[in-house]
């Protein structure tokens, strides 16, 4: 917690008033940048996803555009849940990525309606691509 958000529950706790945080800012940023589609770019004729693995993945949803060729870029940074073991039994894809660094993975091209399910090896996480 940072200290705006320290002295912020401090001043609360003073005066009687209750201070929830519904969890970490990050996160809810990056939640938001899925329903836009920020995490989706088109670059030379090939679809890149990027998604954040670190206590999960980030964005949860992600709605992608179909038969264009895509690759699924995994970014970790200072990782060490099991959001590393990543797993998408579609493609038979399962690897440890590294704690930190990035992991491009070639899905191929997509058909409209399908979708691809990534989760970490434990099933605790996980995350899905919608192509339309």
């Amino acid at each position: 917690m940072n200290k705006t958000a320290l002295s912020i529950v401090t001043l609360g706790l003073v005066i009687g008033i209750g201070i929830i945080f519904l969890g970490d800012s990050n996160n809810s940023a990056k939640t938001v940048s899925s329903q836009s589609g920020q995490n989706i770019e088109i670059r030379d004729g090939i679809q890149y996803i990027t998604i954040d693995a670190k206590g999960g993945y980030f964005p949860k949803v992600s709605s992608a555009q179909a038969d264009i060729p895509t690759k699924l870029i995994v970014k970790t940074s200072g990782t060490y849940d099991c959001s590393t073991a990543l797993v998408i039994r579609s493609i038979g894809y399962q690897k440890a990525l590294p704690q930190t660094g990035e992991e491009i993975i070639d899905i191929g091209t997509s058909q409209t309606g399908t979708s691809l399910q990534g989760t970490c090896s434990m099933g605790m996480y996980n995350f899905i691509v919608k192509f339309s």
